[in-house]
């Protein structure tokens, strides 16, 4: 191992007590600008045997880029992953931590910093165009593995988070939840079938119900990778592209929402729950897909530890699937005006 990754034990003790629970590596903060060291600390469990290794792994396949041995304690990751910051095309990568070949505790997410595209609506056309410009690579936001949890008045949902495909938007809704933003907070639009057959989706996030409300802020939409379907978390907006806030909305078939596909942002996928998703889609609705008393709700939405990357559940798939053909509607907020 090199020596020089290690350093600031003066300062260990406390670092350490800052550990998130459960988590075995932890980022000293949030934000590493570029060409800095990345101080993060390394926390092996006392039962555990054998060597300590940080590996570096791909989004989804959780291949393995790169690896290096560690002791406990504080070390520097751009010293013993001095390619984070030499790479030309940074991309998110996972930092795990492992025991004697044993995945321990969530990974980090390191989220490369880069300018993102800005989407526009052309005239005559309701598909956003997104800008190409050069982009800026600032740094890394490094931090814990989180999963996102409901707890509906129907049962458990959970999500894994896609931060390689949309990392602002997965952002914006772990800040959301982790707030206590989703707390009581009814599904206000559901339609579980489209004019042709298909389902397409349940969507909650506005306290007012109304489903014009929001958190007060909008963010861009971003160019999301992530097909919709069964499932796939993505966020509602108006007709203006950039009006993504807090309002959700889960998919229930691939073949009713895949042609939303690039136009809005999908950014997780659903590991736990496919039975509560079906039991809120099949609540009695009236008119505008508004659920009738008594409507489904979320009670709490929390952040829970993701399972070493790579050996949690598998995202789950449509339980009645069946051949389906594309629809024609989109998820709007109930149809109300874009946000001024």
């Amino acid at each position: 191992m090199n020596k020089s990754a290690i350093f600031g034990f003066s300062t260990l003790t406390a670092a350490l007590a800052a550990l998130p629970v459960n988590a075995q590596l932890a980022p000293e903060r949030l934000y590493y600008g570029i060409d800095r060291e990345i101080p993060i600390v390394v926390g092996v469990p006392a039962e555990k045997q054998g060597e300590a290794v940080i590996e570096l792994l791909r989004p989804v396949s959780a291949e393995t880029v790169a690896t290096a041995s560690v002791l406990p304690g504080k070390v520097n990751l751009a010293t013993l992953f001095p390619n984070l910051w030499n790479s030309k095309t940074p991309t998110l990568l996972y930092a795990q931590l492992s025991v004697g070949g044993e995945k321990i505790g969530p990974a980090l997410v390191l989220q490369p910093m880069v300018s993102p595209k800005y989407a526009s609506m052309q005239p005559g056309s309701n598909v956003p165009k997104f800008s190409v410009t050069g982009e800026t690579y600032s740094g890394l936001r490094i931090y814990v593995d989180k999963n996102v949890r409901f707890d509906t008045d129907r049962g458990v949902i959970e999500f894994q988070l896609r931060p390689d495909v949309a990392p602002n938007t997965a952002w914006n809704f772990r800040e959301l939840t982790g707030g206590g933003y989703y707390t009581d907070v009814i599904f206000h639009r559901i339609v579980p079938k489209l004019p042709d057959g298909q389902p397409f989706v349940i969507q909650v996030g506005d306290p007012t119900a109304t489903g014009t409300g929001g958190p007060g802020y909008s963010i861009d939409l971003e160019q999301s990778s992530l097909p919709h379907d069964f499932g796939v978390l993505s966020m509602a907006r108006s007709p203006d592209p950039n009006s993504n806030g807090s309002q959700v909305f889960i998919c229930l078939s691939k073949g009713g929402t895949s042609f939303l596909d690039g136009n809005y942002t999908a950014f997780g996928q659903t590991i736990k729950g496919a039975d509560v998703i079906q039991a809120i889609a099949a609540a009695p609705i009236g008119a505008g897909g508004r659920p009738l008393e008594p409507m489904p709700r979320i009670k709490t939405a929390s952040l829970v530890d993701a399972a070493p990357y790579g050996t949690g559940p598998k995202p789950v798939t449509d339980p009645s699937a069946k051949s389906q053909s594309p629809a024609s509607n989109a998820p709007a907020k109930s149809e109300a005006p874009a946000p001024r």
